[in-house]
């Protein structure tokens, strides 16, 4: 791993050791237990048990890493690492839960070796509550293999959908097991699909659930606003800058944010390494963070965690520019390391960052001013820097 730039500590061990790091402690009797509790502060009596719920497809991913070059055709590369994880929503689910929000995840798992992995991974390693989710009997788990090279990476997929809960209606996209009516949550993230309604969503919303909204490519070519109906119900809009252009029609990410502020409370544009741009229409208010420079091992899931972060100072009650900065530190640091819920980070790998950031006498003071509101957050004790991370690997099993 490298710390972020203008200094850089050692880097760590090649991931694929088995080491023990991350956001959360182990109880030794099953459960992650965070660091800290970001919300302690506003959580009150009668408050939803849930803090974030959502659904999707969970995918096991293979993620090969140290290779040199992308695979050639008709050789046999070599890595000189692997790992594997749950990935798909997991990437956001795991984000969630290891920045100490109680999650809920509604999702079908294989009967097969690689969803009862993922199943545990996902319960009794990061915390995440399942109770919504399912195992699908004679139904193989999604796989999804990564190779990872020059700060990029290639996928190969394969899966089919999973055949719906019995007695579930037509409605139900994809087999996958959304409740028409989820559980009473502060939050919810949705993944909207471009002219495609999802019931769930405005259940969730008039349910009081501040849902928070990310998009994928439009496959169509259309990039229509009107695509995007379940926008209404969102507090939240989180698209990059390409996609944000496209359905603005406009040529810049800072007017595209504009634009979509018109449509929903509140538009934040990411734009990659030029950082992220926010507008708040209830308020007026705008912001912009830059992006910190970083050495991109892989990107897989940093767009996951960067809405995690987001969501998490949101529902915490930070200022839309320090809820920017976590969401932007958070993802930097994701992208130092391999894989997508492998890589998301928590509250002892963030103390770790600040701690190593601040220990520089010659760090300008205007680079730390911006992260200074971590003070009032972190744990006082933080483990020294680099980290090394837990590195899952399905062959092994905890006792």
């Amino acid at each position: 791993m490298t710390i972020i730039s203008p200094h850089a500590a050692p880097q760590s061990a090649f991931p694929g050791e088995r080491l023990q790091g991350g956001g959360c402690a182990e109880d030794f009797a099953g459960a992650a237990v965070p660091v800290l509790d970001p919300l302690a502060e506003v959580r009150a009596e009668g408050d939803p048990d849930t803090d974030v719920y959502l659904t999707g497809t969970v995918f096991l991913d293979i993620i090969f890493t140290g290779l040199d070059t992308a695979p050639v055709r008709g050789t046999e590369s070599w890595a000189r690492g692997m790992g594997s994880s749950p990935g798909g929503i997991a990437n956001m689910a795991t984000a969630l839960a290891r920045l100490g929000l109680r999650t809920s995840l509604a999702a079908a798992f294989g009967d097969d070796m690689y969803g009862e992995y993922c199943w545990e991974a996902l319960s009794r390693g990061e915390g995440i509550d399942l109770g919504l989710s399912r195992m699908v009997p004679g139904w193989h788990s999604p796989v999804t293999v990564s190779m990872a090279y020059e700060g990029e990476r290639t996928m190969v997929s394969h899966g089919h959908e999973a055949p719906p809960p019995v007695g579930a209606p037509p409605a139900v996209a994809g087999g996958e097991p959304a409740p028409e009516c989820p559980p009473p949550a502060r939050a919810a993230v949705a993944l909207l699909v471009p002219g495609r309604q999802e019931e769930w969503i405005a259940s969730a919303a008039r349910r009081g659930s501040r849902v928070f909204a990310d998009v994928g490519w439009d496959e169509t070519g259309r990039w229509d606003p009107a695509d995007l109906a379940d926008l209404e119900h969102c507090e939240a809009f989180l698209p990059n800058a390409e996609e944000a252009m496209r359905y603005t029609r406009t040529d810049c990410p800072r007017a595209a944010a504009r634009a979509l502020a018109e449509k929903v409370p509140v538009a934040v544009v990411t734009m990659g390494e030029k950082g992220a741009y926010a507008v708040d229409s209830g308020t007026g208010e705008s912001a912009e963070v830059p992006a910190i420079a970083v050495e991109a091992l892989d990107p897989t899931g940093a767009g996951d965690v960067f809405v995690a972060g987001f969501v998490t100072g949101t529902l915490a009650g930070w200022p839309l520019a320090d809820r920017l900065a976590f969401a932007g530190l958070t993802a930097a640091l994701s992208v130092q390391e391999f894989g997508g819920s492998l890589s998301a980070p928590g509250w002892v790998e963030i103390a770790a960052w600040w701690k190593h950031a601040r220990s520089f006498d010659d760090q300008p003071p205007a680079a730390l001013r911006r992260y200074a509101f971590l003070d009032g957050i972190l744990p006082a004790a933080a483990r020294p820097w680099p980290l090394r991370r837990a590195v899952p690997t399905l062959g092994f099993r905890q006792p």
